[in-house]
């Protein structure tokens, strides 16, 4: 096994081809690699990436549905100290045009789906000096990669080469680029299973999308354990249906989708029995429909972890034991204590000094998970990380006596909704620009199915009228749809604290009153 001192990601999936070469490591549609196979084809594509020029500090994206050939690009990219940029195939033609500008990719692999939005923006992508489309039809991947060899002499790559760069949704409205390192997906495998050891039967359900530390990360981290691994293209009910016919039996999944198989009846349900364990998080898990999952699956361990893009993915657990004991029954509307090798403190945000036992501040983080730093961003980095290595999350919380974290607000106005993180400055920008709009507060209100949805607040210019249907399709033109809002309120004015401020607490407080979430 790797030292994780001075281990590259690619260290661990060499060392279970060595193992045990011809047992199945990965399987995609309709295709199963042994971890041999797997090997030596991440090895062919990293030649075919150095063939092509990529070394050293440059950077590939990746822009599609969930394909396997993200993950390949991910190890055989960070082999040559290289990073894979993975922006959310959802996303606008502004921002993506933003992104790939951002992050400098050289290649830009996409899926034949997203190619035809791509090519209309190929003028804009003057980084860019190779697109190779990725998909069964018109597929230009298999082509390239058999066109190079193997990678024969490795460069040398340090454990602080940036390895993959997540896009995370910024509060002043432009998308920051996460840069994870060797190093902080090494320490989040190896925390996460020191507290959630793999066994010789599991086979790990990657269903999460590959622009999510929970698709990626999560991901990383099988391999890392040496765990096989089922891809879906999507994180729908025929896909991951079909990866539980494969034999899949562990799962990250977000909220929405636990609620969808609970409401597709007695069939739906009874296959998820299979699962032994399923993590979830992303997102707010109402308390009756956890309940209703406890009640419906008795056998599957649940876990419920809360992280963040720039921890590389989970800073805290709550295990199976809390979830069915009813003399903690309050700790299961908490996010778990700390996982090993995670430090927390709670602090308040003006003062910077740790807030008393039990009471609310500004949950601070600090592990070799953490982010060196956003791209191209060192103002928003020195902001969110300081000195001494603490990452300044954003998200409001206390503790309890054995450290037990419960989320109470969010310093930032996020809203997490399907698992997405959407910022409200991002919608105000947009709404603000409409001719009859004067001002707007855009918060997140309860949703059955998502956990959360975007609701806008509305003050219009005088003498101006505007429908609530209009202003919805103006966003939709600017923003991808799951950060468009789904109702929009007109009002004649939004309230504010003695110095101006928009009171946003307000504006929720009347939503989440009688829901069990306290993040208003």
């Amino acid at each position: 096994m790797s030292d994780a001192a001075t281990a590259i990601i690619f260290d661990q999936l060499e060392h279970w081809a060595s193992v045990k070469p011809e047992e199945p490591a990965v399987t995609f549609q309709e295709t199963t690699y042994t971890w041999a196979q797997w090997h030596g084809r991440i090895l062919r594509i990293a030649g075919a990436l150095a063939e092509s020029g990529i070394g050293p500090g440059d950077t590939v994206a990746f822009l599609d549905k969930n394909h396997l050939s993200c993950l390949e690009i991910t190890y055989a990219a960070s082999l040559l100290g290289a990073a894979n940029a993975i922006p959310n195939w959802r996303l606008a033609g502004e921002e993506l045009d933003y992104i790939l500008g951002d992050c400098g990719a050289r290649i830009l692999f996409v899926g034949n789906e997203l190619l035809p939005q791509v090519v209309a923006m190929r003028d804009r992508l003057t980084a860019v000096e190779l697109i190779i489309a990725v998909g069964s039809e018109n597929d230009e991947f298999e082509p390239w990669l058999d066109e190079a060899p193997p990678l024969a002499a490795r460069p040398v790559v340090t454990a602080d080469s940036t390895a993959l760069i997540l896009y995370s949704s910024g509060t002043t409205g432009r998308p920051k680029g996460v840069q994870l390192t060797h190093r902080n997906l090494f320490a989040h495998s190896n925390n996460v299973l020191e507290l959630l050891p793999k066994h010789d039967d599991d086979i790990f359900l990657v269903a999460m999308p590959m622009f999510h530390v929970g698709g990626t990360c999560y991901a990383i981290m099988a391999i890392h354990a040496g765990g096989r691994c089922y891809f879906t293209r999507e994180a729908d009910g025929p896909s991951i249906f079909a990866g539980l016919a494969a034999g899949a039996n562990i799962a990250f999944l977000v909220p929405p989708v636990i609620a969808g198989v609970l409401a597709a009846g007695d069939q739906a349900v009874a296959a998820f029995r299979a699962f032994k364990r399923i993590t979830y998080g992303a997102a707010p898990m109402p308390l009756p429909l956890l309940r209703g999952a406890l009640a419906a699956w008795p056998d599957t361990e649940f876990v419920q972890v809360y992280g963040m893009t720039e921890m590389a993915g989970v800073v805290t657990a709550l295990m199976p034991d809390v979830h069915r004991d009813e003399s903690q029954v309050e700790r299961m509307a908490s996010a778990g204590t700390a996982i090993p090798g995670v430090e927390m403190r709670i602090v308040d945000p003006v003062t910077l000094e740790d807030t008393p036992a039990g009471t609310v501040g500004e949950l601070w983080w600090r592990s070799e998970q953490c982010t060196p730093g956003y791209l191209n961003k060192p103002e928003a980095t020195a902001e969110t990380i300081t000195p001494d290595g603490w990452l300044r999350s954003g998200d409001m919380g206390r503790a309890d006596s054995e450290g037990f974290v419960f989320i109470e607000d969010r310093l930032k106005d996020m809203i997490i909704t399907g698992g997405e993180n959407v910022y409200s400055p991002e919608i105000e920008r947009v709404l603000v620009e409409h001719p009859a709009v004067a001002e707007v507060a855009v918060i997140g209100v309860p949703d059955n199915r998502w956990g959360e949805t975007v609701k806008a607040v509305v003050v219009l210019h005088a003498d101006t009228q505007i429908a609530e249907a209009e202003l919805i399709t103006y966003t939709q033109g600017r923003l991808a749809k799951f950060k468009c809002p789904t109702s929009i309120d007109i009002v004649e004015i939004l309230p504010r604290n003695p110095t101006g401020k928009i009171l946003k607490r307000d504006l929720r407080k009347p939503y989440w009153d009688n829901h069990e979430s306290k993040l208003v």
